[in-house]
């Protein structure tokens, strides 16, 4: 039974400095440890949760203990328990979340209990950001066209989450065309330091998206988890966590200019990963932290996913403080918590002395030595520098395929593919791009990059260049806070010009709602065998995600994507080769068109106002016209439509019993697919489109879907059924057994005959045979961590879950 806080002789009243108080806090520094001072930033966030919920049941006293000694226990992965102050979620993981919770309280009522318990005990902050598909680009009202799209697919969904925002308590539900949520949780919905019910304590925060680290660049602590952890920390359970070793990553110096924070972060996520931070914190700090804004340490902390980490954590300073004021944070809340932190020693002030922090490791990086590059062509953390691109390029195009090759013959790397594109002649070579994106979270956050994209379309555009009109280009800011800047400047315009129209808010290229490619482009890529290449701002570039026929996809930063767009191309040295001619036929380098860092420095300082943070979140509080007006039911009970392809009621529940079922043997098993290494959940369960001739597709066409409204799979997460055909559908996906073939097949041991996965795995359960799964290092890494689970486990039957058991080998 739960007992009353050992720790309440620290709990102490913050007083305000011209009388009153702020509220109630546990103050670490009275417990009068040395061990505490030397504990990294991050480390104290955990420490300071542990003594706040210690009550001798969920969280013990020898809990606290092993974190205060950090620096001996973190080494023997000691478990503690973890209470996040709050959840996030976006409505592709929402969804199914809300799904979950609905069927808790069909079992509660079902068993005579009282279904109103069933709610939300922590805050609840969901987004609707991964339903915007780029149907329509290079548009001036793209972003209205794309929006009523979005409802015709997605109403059923929308209507879902309006209903759970209105059944369940704590649940704050933000509408489409918000914005991507980790941008919101940026600008918005980061507290830095709660006040609830008159208690003080640092926000923390875990995300069913594997980027909800990007407010750890806001000294928030929050990383990404799986939808099931998220939906036990909702109803107050911790979290069973090993105590993380935290690596000391050290920058000194400046950036160079003309290098953006995309350069950065590219670069420091191949340091980390190469030094290897798997199930680690990262902390940063050193002189060149006053350096960076903090637009720039987001930038850095959102890829924490992609360099292995569970953290890339700044401690709030003093440009946290400004960046808060910039935002429209209450002049009273700022005080709040900065006098908050640093009563409880948790804020870094650069102009007194720093005691010395212990950390697990150390890196160190002198900023000056970044250097301009991309990543891929099919994982974010295969750097390139920009200088030596085309080198790297050809060498992919020759070596075997994998993860850096094509294995396309030489004698096959200078074909040209002629076709006509609306009654024009145009041409195709590898290398060539028709997909250029300025999209993700990682960017669309950071003023310097984005207004420095716009820059350079306006230099491209003096200069008489222009984007080849196959190229399909897009702009979705991640708020409405972008536009408005882009618009103060006077320099959206010029991203017009070049086709790089806003086409919508949320989550659009880089999680693979590409929308279609023109279909005269997309005959020449698929009839020549040609490969082509996607360039984005996105953080993630695994195969087959961005879009099925784009090979190549590189990630950079927003400027250059802008650059490659007007190159056409990446087969392309910038430094030796012109981008293209101008309106006088005058050959126009890289080097025209490229912005110091100076010149975007003044952009921004003259763009980016509080006031356009303020009316952006005062706007989307009041809805929007076709949010406003979806009707929902108002039974706290969810009515189940079993015709619904998007909202199904799944097993899990069915026949549910108090004690979980245990393990059971594997018998005579047959090796249902054999992989290699780095098979990732975006190979496990992707979230992109459905391609018309897989299982899903077929089901959604049986149950009267059109094609065009197949949305994607990480809009049909709410449905069981579309999941779990839709497991290990990859369409780059590698299986031994196919010897050398690409895609979601594989053959039936038995009768030799190749099949779909899902084909293969109900063959199987139908002869009652067990399957086994072969597979090699970083098996599972990545973000759709749910589904990775769930959907190995459903697929031999829809209804009876199996074990499919996975060996690494």
């Amino acid at each position: 039974m739960a007992a009353e806080n050992a720790f309440n002789t620290i709990l102490k009243t913050l007083e305000k400095p011209d009388g009153g108080e702020f509220g109630k806090y546990y103050c670490l520094p009275a417990l009068n440890d040395p061990r505490i001072d030397k504990l990294p930033y991050c480390i104290k966030i955990l420490l300071e949760s542990a003594i706040r919920n210690c009550d001798e049941f969920q969280v013990k006293s020898k809990d606290v203990e092993k974190i205060i000694d950090w620096e001996n226990t973190s080494p023997k992965q000691v478990e503690i328990p973890f209470m996040p102050a709050r959840v996030l979620l976006q409505d592709a993981t929402g969804v199914p979340a809300v799904v979950d919770l609905a069927c808790m309280r069909d079992a509660m009522n079902k068993l005579g209990g009282d279904s109103n318990k069933i709610n939300p005990l922590v805050p609840v902050d969901l987004v609707i950001d991964h339903s915007v598909q780029v149907d329509v680009a290079r548009y001036e009202n793209a972003v209205q066209a794309n929006m009523e799209l979005e409802f015709q697919r997605n109403k059923e969904r929308f209507a879902f989450l309006k209903w759970g925002s209105n059944a369940f308590d704590n649940m704050l539900v933000f509408p489409p065309g918000s914005g991507i949520v980790h941008q919101v949780n940026l600008e918005c919905l980061g507290r830095v330091v709660f006040n609830r019910n008159g208690m003080l304590y640092p926000d923390s925060v875990v995300g069913t998206d594997s980027h909800t680290t990007m407010i750890n660049g806001l000294g928030v602590a929050g990383w990404g988890v799986g939808g099931i952890e998220a939906e036990a920390a909702m109803l107050g359970q911790p979290m069973s966590m090993v105590l993380p070793g935290v690596v000391g990553f050290k920058l000194l110096r400046k950036l160079r200019d003309g290098v953006t924070a995309t350069d950065l972060v590219l670069t420091v996520t191949q340091m980390l990963r190469k030094h290897g931070v798997v199930g680690k914190f990262v902390e940063f700090y050193g002189e060149g932290m006053g350096e960076l804004s903090l637009a720039d340490r987001a930038t850095i902390a959102n890829m924490s996913p992609d360099y292995g980490a569970t953290m890339g954590f700044f401690p709030v300073d003093h440009l946290t403080l400004q960046y808060l004021q910039l935002t429209g944070r209450s002049d009273e809340t700022i005080a709040m918590i900065e006098s908050y932190l640093r009563t409880n020693k948790m804020f870094v002030d650069y102009n007194e002395p720093q005691i010395e922090k212990v950390y697990s490791s150390y890196l160190e990086l002198k900023l000056e030595d970044v250097e301009p590059c991309i990543s891929g062509p099919k994982r974010p953390h295969d750097r390139v520098p920009l200088q030596e691109m085309k080198a790297d390029w050809h060498a992919c195009l020759d070596n075997r395929v994998g993860f850096k090759g094509f294995a396309i013959p030489k004698e096959s790397q200078n074909k040209v593919a002629k076709f006509s594109f609306h009654g024009t002649p145009a041409e195709l070579r590898h290398g060539d791009v028709v997909i250029a994106a300025i999209t993700s979270c990682t960017n669309t956050s950071n003023p310097s990059v984005m207004l420095g994209a716009a820059v350079v379309a306006k230099k491209a555009c003096e200069l008489g260049l222009e984007v080849k009109p196959w190229i399909k280009t897009s702009l979705a800011p991640g708020s409405g806070v972008v536009t408005r800047y882009l618009q103060k400047s006077g320099l959206q315009k010029y991203l017009n010009q070049l086709g790089f129209h806003i086409v919508g808010y949320g989550c659009t290229t880089c999680i693979g709602n590409s929308g279609d490619i023109d279909e005269s482009v997309a005959s020449a890529i698929s009839e020549n065998d040609m490969v082509a290449a996607a360039v984005l701002s996105g953080n993630r570039n695994f195969e087959g995600r961005v879009h099925p026929l784009t090979r190549a996809n590189y990630l950079a930063s927003p400027p250059l994507v802008v650059a490659y767009s007007l190159a056409g191309t990446v087969d392309i040295d910038f430094e030796k080769e012109p981008i293209g001619k101008g309106k006088d036929g005058k050959e126009i380098f890289f080097r025209d068109i490229w912005p110091s860092s100076e010149e975007v420095a003044n952009v921004v300082q003259s763009s980016v106002l509080p006031d356009m943070f303020k009316a952006t979140y005062q706007a989307i509080t009041k809805g929007n016209p076709m949010w406003n007006e979806l009707s929902v039911p108002s039974s706290n009970l969810y009515a189940w439509d079993s015709t619904s392809t998007y909202i199904h009621k799944p097993p899990y529940f069915k026949d549910m019993t108090m004690s979980p079922p245990g393990l059971h043997g594997v018998k005579d098993a047959y090796c249902l697919l054999n992989f290699g290494d780095s098979i990732t959940t975006d190979h496990v369960s992707p979230a992109g489109s459905i391609h018309k001739d897989s299982p899903a597709a077929k089901f959604l066409l049986e149950h009267g879907v059109d094609r065009r409204d197949f949305n994607s799979y990480g809009s049909r997460r709410g449905n069981d059924e579309v999941m779990a055909r839709g497991t290990f559908a990859n369409i780059r996906l590698v299986n031994k057994l196919l010897e050398g073939e690409v895609g979601p097949k594989t053959i039936h041991i038995p009768t030799g005959e190749k099949l779909s996965v899902y084909d293969a795995a109900m063959r199987y359960y139908t002869a009652g045979q067990d399957t086994i799964i072969l597979a090699g290092a970083e098996y599972g890494s990545g973000s759709s961590r749910d589904w990775a689970a769930k959907g190995p486990m459903m697929l031999a039957s829809l209804d009876n879950a199996i074990n499919d058991v996975v060996l690494r080998v």
